[in-house]
């Protein structure tokens, strides 16, 4: 699997389809001299139980890739594996025996997967004269009748004497193939795993969106092993990268065949979610059992089977644009991926759609309805509608990006936040609710720390984002910001007469003590309220604590100014000294020198003080 730095092919993918022995097999090997039925079983049985792969030149320059899927109604799930991400159908209907049931249910699932053009080619024309020919071809225009392939040519074949195959070709050739998204992140759906001797673990699928180039870093998903890719090769031949609607093998290292099952996806290491919640429009097959909310299912998305619950979100199921998938196990997903619904038991198809929001919130009962508004307003083309199911609280910056591609115009950020400006002005109004509502509770406070304000539905958000919520309040003057605190723009505590004097005598005590200070219940001794009162002289910096005792803060300041004074002229100050200073004794000024390190005024150099700033210190022996 060596690389070479050759352009990528102009190729498409066809997918066979039709029901058991009508001649798939045989035909794809008339057409390419490959047998796809590779294995023993397959041969001793004569039907096609895994899916084959093989290429063929077209007249034109392009490549037709095909993909050969089962037609016995126990294979369809590897039939819907094999048509995940092809451009076009083969659809082979035996001459013989006309149109059978796997032949409308393939039709069906090819319908449900989205895809819109193809060749339809009656089989064995060697085993039937004209007029039955005639019948059958008339078979084939009544069934695709109102599909996809209402008026795609209908082309008498045989593998056996080549009849027709030419003009199959040039069909093939003749189709248009609608170009695929380049964008998006890598995702390959793998639909077969083995191990090459001398190459190790080898992958194969079709590249469903993005691009991958020899050396990248991969993970596989949903059970998140990282791997790295050491060689590639697009519709079998050997490429330094490939792209979205390529069939494409990988060579892994970091990963073994085992950890690999069909319904693995191997993607790009960010950008790809794993759900097990999808929101979608889903069709029910008008001859399909009816379908009710709360059924278990069997969805087929990608390569992947699990089991699933659905639930109608505008009506039931089966009548409805949109429903509820909730899986058993995680799925791989991103909008615009088709799906397939099949029957618990028996299994039989009931209809598929396509996926519109593989991050969606779980939908209660009471909120079906507006989920299914929501969806509505996603299918016409409104992305903030992800912004909103993501939460209060938006979205990641980079989650954004994967999620909505280009931010919609109302689009907010708050930190590293993107979120809608309704959802900005809710936070907002939330804030002042509960600031005025600490107000009202606290009306001797200054306000609350911050902090205190960070609950509720504001809890999930990050400082980052916290902080640019308060500062946009703050700028348009809906409040203040006094260090930690936060209050209303224009608060003021409101102290009734009574209040007003338990605060002077409190300050009267505060002053008269000075700095030798004073304890709490030395302060508050005989004062009604004196606990609210106190953290309002605190909150407005007016009473500081230290070490248990309260200071008024004149006095703090003018202890500040001798104590710098006493520095310019002496150069340090020794314990001794700034007891002097202040008249203090030794328990009470140790608090008030371990206060003035930590407001920078002071630092400690051996059992003296220098000012912080002094950089005159000889360095530290070694």
């Amino acid at each position: 699997m060596s690389t070479a730095p050759r352009p990528l092919p102009d190729a498409f993918i066809v997918g066979t389809a039709g029901h058991i022995d009508h001649g798939k097999t045989s035909l794809v090997r008339a057409l390419t001299g490959v047998d796809l039925d590779a294995l023993p079983e397959e041969r001793r049985r004569g039907i096609t139980i895994a899916l084959g792969f093989t290429t063929l030149n077209l007249p034109s320059g392009r490549v037709a890739s095909f993909v050969d899927v089962p037609g016995h109604e126990r294979l369809v799930r590897t039939m819907i594996a094999g048509a995940c991400g092809i451009d076009a159908v083969l659809l082979c209907v035996s001459a013989v025996e006309g149109v059978m049931p796997q032949t409308r249910e393939h039709l069906d699932i090819l319908s449900l997967l989205g895809v819109e053009r193809g060749v339809v080619a009656l089989t064995m024309g060697d085993l039937v004269d004209e007029d039955l020919a005639l019948l059958a071809e008339e078979d084939v225009r009544d069934a695709v009748e109102g599909t996809f392939l209402e008026g795609a040519p209908i082309l008498l074949t045989s593998a056996e004497d080549r009849r027709g195959l030419d003009a199959l070709i040039a069909a093939l050739d003749a189709l248009p193939v609608a170009p695929r998204r380049a964008d998006g992140p890598f995702r390959l759906p793998v639909d077969r795993a083995f191990v090459r001797r001398g190459f190790g673990t080898v992958i194969t699928g079709t590249v469903l969106s993005g691009a991958i180039q020899d050396g990248d870093e991969v993970v596989v998903l949903p059970q998140g092993d990282k791997a790295r890719v050491r060689g590639l090769q697009v519709h079998g031949a050997p490429r330094s990268r490939s792209a979205s609607g390529y069939r494409t093998a990988l060579n892994l290292a970091g990963v073994e065949k085992d950890d690999l099952p069909r319904g693995t996806v191997v993607a790009s290491p960010t950008g790809v979610p794993v759900t097990s919640i999808l929101d979608v429009r889903y069709r029910h097959l008008a001859d399909a059992p009816p379908l009710e909310s709360g059924a278990r299912v069997r969805l087929l998305i990608g390569t992947a089977e699990v089991m699933a619950v659905i639930d109608g979100l505008d009506a039931e199921p089966g009548a409805g644009r949109y429903a509820q998938l909730r899986t058993a196990e995680p799925v791989v997903a991103l909008p615009g991926d088709r799906f397939v619904l099949r029957r618990e038991s028996p299994v039989t198809t009931l209809g598929g759609g396509v996926v519109l929001d593989p991050w969606a919130p779980r939908a209660r009962k009471r909120e079906r309805l507006a989920a299914a508004a929501a969806l509505a307003r996603l299918e016409e083309g409104d992305r903030g509608v992800l912004l909103e199911r993501a939460g209060p609280v938006g979205l990641p910056q980079a989650e954004a990006r994967v999620r909505l591609g280009a931010l919609p115009e109302d689009a907010a950020r708050l930190g590293d936040r993107v979120l809608t400006a309704a959802q900005v002005d809710q936070l907002q109004r939330t804030l002042l609710e509960r600031l005025d509502a600490w107000h009202a509770d606290h009306p001797l406070s200054w306000g609350p720390n911050r902090r205190a304000l960070l609950r509720g539905v504001l809890t999930p958000l990050e400082s980052a984002a916290f902080d640019a919520l308060l500062g946009g309040l703050m700028e348009a003057g809906h409040i203040a910001l006094d260090g930690p605190r936060v209050r209303r723009a224009g608060w003021q505590p409101v102290l009734d007469d009574a209040a007003a004097q338990t605060r002077d005598l409190i300050l009267e005590r505060l002053e008269a003590a000075g700095l030798a200070a004073l304890s709490t219940a030395e302060l508050l001794a005989g004062c009604v309220d004196g606990d609210a009162l106190l953290a309002l002289l605190q909150e407005s910096g007016t009473a500081v604590r230290i070490g248990g005792r309260y200071h008024p803060r004149a006095a703090l300041d003018d202890m500040v100014a001798r104590v710098q004074a006493a520095l310019a002229e002496e150069g340090e100050l020794t314990p001794g000294k700034f007891k002097d200073l202040t008249g203090l004794t030794r328990k009470n000024a140790i608090p008030l020198l371990e206060w003035l390190d930590g407001q920078r005024v002071t630092r400690r150099r051996g059992d003296s003080r220098v000012a912080y700033h002094d950089v005159s210190d000889p360095p530290p022996s070694l």
